[in-house]
């Protein structure tokens, strides 16, 4: 793996990513609308697209090749279908990156548990797509595009909830904070259960599907699942502060309508190994718990 191009890159695990590629002497390309800066300086190449505009992609890809393109913004099977077009016979294998909202809501989901060469997808656009259902559709339909017309091979990668010291999405540090300055939450099903991984760890798998001959959807991330009402009484027990719940509390941002955790045994036959969930929330919890 020589080249590399990255649709989107400059924000969390996508910038983990470009880094761990960067030290390896690979040449990276990211493609994204030039919104958020990145800190890369001269160490990659850039492009501007929109993925709402075709055309923006096909002047953008025009007369380039790669080996390896990791498709991070992709939100759409429009989309989907038109980034397959514009690469065609521009690329060797797309890493897809999914999520385990391809799932019914359920735990321990198996990568079978959702088969994209058996979905129909509608050509929708991204603004079709509403809320948590139509999030899911738009995975779905994004890896049925993908993998029932791609000429190269696909892998999707499922991630669960992504966690880390540079989460910017601040949904693990809602509930620390909260709880440690006493500020009422609500939970409204404390006992769904949810799947989580180390951004860190999420951005080394990315590149080692991006080195191995394996095609097809993977679930990456911790062994272990969590409720919420697991992660408050660990939030508890380490900084010695009891929450405070009431359904007039700030709405916890792991709400969500059903339980989402997927079973990691496929990547862990390939190899790979993720950290405890338990070590890791223990990790993020008291970092959190330091600087509030």
């Amino acid at each position: 793996m020589k080249s590399v191009l990255i649709l989107g890159g400059t924000q969390f695990v996508g910038k983990r990513l470009v880094q761990l590629l960067v030290d390896e002497g690979v040449e990276v390309t990211i493609a994204t609308r030039g919104l958020t800066a990145d800190s890369f300086g001269n160490q990659v190449t850039r492009l501007f697209i929109s993925r709402e505009d075709t055309e923006s992609l096909v002047q953008a890809f025009q007369d380039k090749k790669w080996d390896v393109v990791f498709d991070q913004t992709c939100y759409s099977s429009q989309e989907a279908l038109d980034t397959l077009k514009a690469l065609n016979g521009k690329v060797q294998k797309y890493i897809f990156i999914s999520s385990q909202a391809v799932y019914d809501f359920g735990s321990n989901h198996m990568e079978e548990s959702f088969n994209p060469l058996d979905f129909e997808p509608i050509l929708k656009t991204r603004k079709d797509y509403k809320g948590y259902v139509g999030y899911q559709e738009a995975k779905r339909a994004a890896e049925a595009i993908l993998f029932q017309n791609a000429d190269f091979p696909v892998v999707a990668v499922r991630f669960p909830i992504i966690i880390g010291k540079d989460d910017y999405t601040n949904r693990l540090k809602f509930h620390v904070e909260h709880i440690k300055e006493g500020k009422p939450m609500f939970i409204e099903h404390p006992n769904f259960r949810y799947s989580f991984i180390d951004s860190g760890e999420a951005a080394s798998f990315l590149l080692s599907m991006a080195k191995s001959d394996y095609h097809g959807p993977v679930n990456p991330g911790s062994e272990e699942d969590c409720s919420l009402s697991e992660l408050k009484t660990l939030i508890e027990e380490l900084i010695g502060s009891k929450a405070i719940l009431s359904i007039d509390g700030d709405p916890s941002p792991y709400n969500l309508p059903g339980s989402w955790s997927v079973n990691t045994s496929l990547a862990q036959s390939m190899g790979f190994s993720f950290t405890s969930l338990d070590r890791l929330l223990k990790n993020l919890i008291l970092h959190y718990s330091s600087f509030l």
